[in-house]
């Protein structure tokens, strides 16, 4: 190799290097792609860092990261996820903490429950499709289940009339396309941009289920990325809170 040779491949190696470290990977579980996204702009507003996301079901999200994937933060629908890469020495010590609380929604856009009471209608088994997240995926599904549970209804029984989305997002795909009857989707999706009017509408109490806490970590990997460190700083701070509150979640 050449003296001029190898000064251009040292040179784009710093360049590269340079750019990485503005920056930052983030991993975000569908529910909450939106309410990042603004943060997201909010941040490279303020910090010049650029941020880049990959969007799936928490579930999958991990699975990706147990492999290796080259995310620098995870903001899980969930503490269990979150946790457990902690156990496995895949996060920074301390980074994670609750950065969301969600809340579910029963939902529908027929015109048959136009005036009428959702959740009667959901406790009278009113329905030939009820759309929920895969509980095995997505901490929204557990909840789903865990409130048919609360009202009497026996999922076991009701196998042919739900229908599991990968993700909370394809759940409300389901609903808003007219698939499903109704389903329980995230407070938060009524949110989104274009989301048709609905027909019907119950704000689950939290009573009929478990707390939803969302979680984030900063992973190993990105523990001296300095686009990472601000990036997590600034979901901690009054700007973000702000979007996180303005999407329909709460903060604990």
């Amino acid at each position: 190799m050449t003296r001029s040779s190898w000064l251009v491949g040292a040179l784009l190696l710093v360049a590269q290097a340079a750019t990485a470290a503005t920056q930052v990977t983030v991993a975000v579980a569908s529910n909450f792609t939106q309410a990042a996204r603004e943060i997201a702009e909010a941040f490279e507003q303020e910090a010049g860092h650029q941020v880049l996301f990959s969007v799936s079901s928490s579930g999958k999200l991990f699975a990706q990261i147990s492999h290796g994937a080259p995310f620098d933060i995870f903001l899980s629908a969930d503490i269990e996820r979150p946790a457990l890469l902690e156990s496995n020495g895949l996060v920074v010590p301390e980074s994670r903490r609750t950065y969301a609380t969600g809340r579910l929604v029963l939902w529908s856009v027929d015109e048959r429950y136009q005036g009428k009471d959702c959740e009667a209608e959901l406790k009278a088994k009113n329905f030939a499709k009820l759309a929920i997240a895969n509980p095995k995926a997505a901490p929204y599904g557990v909840a789903a289940e865990e409130v048919l549970a609360s009202i009497g209804l026996d999922k076991n029984q009701l196998t042919e009339s739900i229908v599991t989305g990968e993700s909370i997002s394809q759940a409300l795909h389901f609903v808003a396309s007219g698939s499903a009857s109704m389903g329980l989707i995230a407070a938060a999706q009524l949110n989104l941009p274009n989301i048709p009017e609905g027909t019907c509408h119950w704000q689950v109490p939290q009573a009929l289920h478990s707390k939803i806490e969302q979680q984030v970590v900063l992973l190993k990997r990105s523990a001296n990325n300095p686009a990472a460190k601000a990036f997590m700083e600034f979901l901690a701070g009054e700007k973000a809170q702000a979007i996180i509150l303005a999407h329909g979640y709460g903060l604990e």
